[in-house]
């Protein structure tokens, strides 16, 4: 056995399990870290209080002379947590969160030292825009970019830094990050819900986007993960046989969690706890050693930063525990990858949930009205729906029997399906005083408040209804949720402003009635969008078929799939709800493809290095111990050591016939990854990539599995899949 990979099992065996007591209430850690509007009415004077209330709810702007007292105040309050520092937290295209710490340390000028901190630090700083992604919106020697603070995101203490979330933006004014596009795509859906739920109650001022994410990980000892280059250098095992016991049994799923794992989660979970972030379930996934975890829903802004804080705060977590928190979608081949699942609902400033069906026919109606639009919405932007989740991990995931397939379709179940042929079916035309109520009490009116357990679920279905909110079960595990958000929410608000302005045409031109004009639209969104509706299995062969009948795309692989985002359609989409400009829409998706090459050019370096470096060394190792073996015996057998030695031999045959094709196939991809590298077109180069280069990952991959079948368990260098998977 390797002297690493000894180590690294000795190591891990001899962890001792740590004990965490869980001995306050959730409800008096929560928030106890955040400058949230408890904190603010204690520090806040009456003014700035309302001041950032304002903000929050309307959008207004809030002025330098407040922002100097809301500063002051918010450092009073972190100076009194033990605080030194303070730092603009975002979110840049890199996929993680950015931070530069400051000490609130200032001189005065009789030299003496004061903790300062003003309006101006709160509000704005200025960090390096060409050294974080951009797609050619800044160059390298024009630098600056902006942070802005988000007032609706409240600030919190992490360690001894206080933590101010912000935007990020060029000096030209593009979005650099996440949350800018985010917050446009929020406010664009609060316009356009906001109007079309006047129609069903005159009071809705507001209506806010929610989401619950559910997160997917895996928990591997750190010990075992720094014995493996391939996981330390790109968070998935790029070879590795299967073990013999996987998951096959079912037996982890809902399982007792094992102590080491528990006692992580119980730190975890008060570490949130503490930030705001309301974490509510915990349990073993489906995979060895694999979890989720999940809160309790929020305003879509405030869970995306959550869910950005909480990946990051999973891993220094995890170190303290000698853990390793693997995000990717799927760190190992032969079991369950993982994924974060969004679920989404919009609720109005009355406290109702816009696609929770209530207890009259209006209420239903209403529920329809935001329902049949979403599925309109996904009808028509089921590429860029695609798109949005597109990656170089998720690719590994999506489709793989385990997860939804690449081809979005809508999950409703066969209730409310009914109730949509019955609506459907309804004559066309202005409708007769008859139809009027049988609509009402027959098709509207007789959907039940609560359908949780009306329908069932289908894990196969990428975007699926599930009694009060749609969830979007194709995000991988390690994306941001704002990209997906965006999407979801901007092509949701385009529609139900297309819905009113037919609606309202049916009401002044046509003189409808409005529950009547309602009908009539919601009749032919139904008939429009039929074709994104399916209820059966979405991992069968028979459904691609049927796909590609309807004319839904089944973009496998990210290069396919993130060609939609520069699309006419798209940048007309997002110029005219101004959620990006063509400048940003154009960056992001330069940025996307660059990424796409650069990690599946890691992994072919990576996976080259450890063949030929480890696995091919350590099999002619032990042929030269074979071929030692098969000697001795032809001293002892001379004329019969064939007999003894066929075996051995074969074995040494079967060896070299590995190593040539390990070296035959590393060659070649080499040479395919040189290729692809001189070519200039962007485009190009990420297809070259996806066709060219990674197929060959496998055929390198299945002979360096055969060989640790071959070869002596002592001599092999990698831990092996039934040491990461099963180490407790």
């Amino acid at each position: 056995m390797s002297t690493l990979r000894f180590h690294a099992l000795k190591e891990a065996l001899h962890r001792d399990s740590v004990s965490v007591e869980e001995t306050e209430r959730r409800s008096e850690l929560y928030a106890r870290n955040v400058f949230d509007q408890t904190a603010m009415l204690q520090y806040l004077t009456k003014d700035s209080y309302q001041s950032v209330i304002s903000a929050i709810e309307q959008g207004d702007k809030i002025d330098r002379r407040m922002a100097d007292q809301i500063a002051a105040s918010m450092k009073e309050w972190a100076l009194s947590k033990g605080v030194t520092h303070y730092t603009h937290w975002f979110q840049p295209l890199t996929g993680g969160t950015a931070e530069k710490h400051d000490a609130f340390f200032e001189f005065m000028d009789n030299g003496m030292g004061i903790e300062k901190f003003g309006g101006d630090q709160l509000v704005q700083q200025e960090p390096d825009a060409s050294s974080f992604p951009h797609g050619g919106i800044r160059n390298t020697f024009e630098a600056r970019g902006y942070t802005a603070w988000d007032p609706s995101s409240p600030a919190f203490v992490f360690g001894t830094t206080l933590c101010i979330p912000t935007v990020f933006v060029a000096y030209t004014g593009e979005a650099l990050d996440y949350k800018t596009p985010l917050l446009r795509a929020l406010h664009a859906i609060d316009e356009a819900a906001t109007a079309v739920a006047k129609y069903f109650d005159k009071n809705v001022k507001k209506v806010n986007a929610s989401l619950g994410w559910e997160q997917e990980y895996f928990l591997i000892d750190s010990a075992l993960v720094a014995s493996r280059p391939d996981l330390v250098m790109t968070g998935r095992t790029l070879l590795g046989h299967s073990s013999a016991k996987g998951q096959q049994l079912d037996d982890h799923y809902f399982g007792s969690i094992p102590s080491r794992a528990l006692a992580y989660m119980r730190d975890l979970e008060v570490e949130c706890m503490l930030l705001g972030i309301p974490v509510k379930t915990r349990h073993n996934e489906v995979a060895p050693n694999q979890f989720e975890l999940a809160p309790i829903y929020e305003e879509t802004n405030l869970a995306v930063d959550h869910n950005s804080l909480l990946m990051d705060i999973m891993g220094k977590v995890a170190h303290k525990h000698n853990f390793k928190v693997l995000l990717h979608e799927k760190p190992f081949a032969g079991v369950n990858g993982s994924g974060k699942h969004n679920n989404w609902s919009l609720t109005t400033n009355t406290g109702v949930n816009l696609l929770g069906p209530g207890k009259t026919p209006m209420s239903n109606l209403q529920f329809l009205t935001f329902f049949i639009n979403t599925i309109k919405a996904i009808d028509e932007y089921e590429e860029l729906m695609r798109a949005g989740i597109a990656s170089a991990s998720n690719d590994h995931r999506l489709g793989a029997n385990e997860a939804p397939p690449a081809i979005m379709s809508v999950f409703i179940g066969q209730q409310l399906t009914q109730v949509l042929k019955e609506l459907e079916g309804v004559t066309d035309g202005k409708l007769s005083p008859q139809e009027k109520t049988d609509l009402k009490l027959n098709v509207v009116g007789k959907i039940p408040e609560i359908l949780l357990d009306n329908t069932d679920r289908n894990r196969t279905s990428p975007f699926a209804f599930t009694g009060n909110k749609f969830e979007f079960r194709a995000v991988g595990s390690k994306s941001n949720c704002a990209s997906p958000m965006t999407i979801l929410n901007t092509i949701v608000a385009k529609k139900l402003k297309e819905f009113k302005k037919e609606v309202d045409v049916l009401i002044d031109k046509k003189s409808l009635k409005k529950d009547e004009a309602i009908f009539n639209v919601l009749r032919e969104y139904i008939k429009q969008s039929k074709n994104i509706l399916f209820e059966g299995n979405g991992y069968g062969t028979a459904w691609e078929k049927e796909a590609k009948k309807r004319g839904l795309s089944n973009n496998k692989t990210t290069p396919e799939a993130l060609k939609i985002k520069i699309s006419k359609k798209t940048l007309d989409l997002f110029e005219e709800m101004k959620v990006m400009n063509k400048t940003e829409v154009e960056a992001r998706y330069e940025i996307e493809i660059e990424e796409y090459v650069m990690r599946i050019q890691i992994e072919g370096r990576v996976l080259g290095d450890i063949a030929k470096n480890h696995i091919v060394p350590t099999a002619i190792r032990y042929q030269n111990m074979l071929i030692n073996n098969v000697s001795g015996l032809k001293n002892l057998y001379e004329k019969d050591f064939k007999k003894y030695a066929k075996e051995q031999m074969n074995i040494i045959e079967e060896i070299s016939l590995h190593i040539g094709k390990i070296n035959t196939k590393v060659a070649a991809m080499t040479t395919e990854r040189s290729k692809a590298n001189k070519l200039d077109d962007i485009e190009k180069k990420a297809t070259d990539y996806c066709n060219k280069v990674k197929p060959l990952f496998d055929e390198i991959r299945n002979n360096c599995d055969a060989l640790e079948l071959l070869i002596d368990d002592e001599l092999w260098p990698l831990t092996k899949y039934r040491e990461l998977l099963f180490i407790r």
